[in-house]
C-alpha cells in the first residue's frame, strides 16, 4: 500500500555530484526505513544507504561512505540521496525502497519499491 517513485537521476562527469528524490505516497505511516539500493548491468543489486524513519541513525555501504549522504523529510515523506564525488563505477539504476519491519540488517526487509533511476557517470 506503498509507492515509490524515484527522480533526480542522469548524465553527469567524474568528480561531480547528484542528488535523488524518492517520494512516498500511499499508507506512509507504517514505514520504519527507507533505503537506497542500485544495480549495475552484469552484477547484482547492492545496499547503498539506509536510515531509520524516525531518529537520525543512518548506515552506508563501504563503497559510497564518506561520498553519498541519505536523508529523509517524514513531513512530506520523501527521502533523498546526496551523491558528490560520483565515480563511473557508481553508474547504475538506483532503486528507492521502503520497509515496514526492521531486520536484521540495514539491508534486508525492505517491502516496497520504486522503478528506479539511470545514474550514468562518464570518465
Amino acid at each position: 500500500q506503498v509507492q515509490l517513485v524515484e527522480s533526480g537521476g542522469g548524465l553527469v562527469q567524474a568528480g561531480g555530484s547528484l542528488r535523488l528524490s524518492c517520494a512516498a505516497s500511499g499508507r506512509t505511516f507504517n514505514i520504519v526505513n527507507m533505503g537506497w539500493f542500485r544495480q549495475a548491468p552484469g552484477k547484482e543489486r547492492e545496499f547503498v544507504a539506509a536510515t531509520r524513519w524516525s531518529g537520525g541513525s543512518t548506515w552506508y555501504a563501504d563503497s559510497v561512505k564518506g561520498r553519498f549522504t541519505i536523508s529523509r523529510d517524514n513531513a512530506q515523506n520523501m527521502v533523498y540521496l546526496q551523491m558528490n564525488s560520483l565515480k563511473p563505477e557508481d553508474t547504475a539504476v538506483y532503486y528507492c525502497a521502503a520497509a515496514e519491519r526492521i531486520g536484521a540488517r540495514w539491508q534486508e526487509s525492505y517491502d516496497y519499491w520504486g522503478q528506479g533511476t539511470q545514474v550514468t557517470v562518464s570518465s
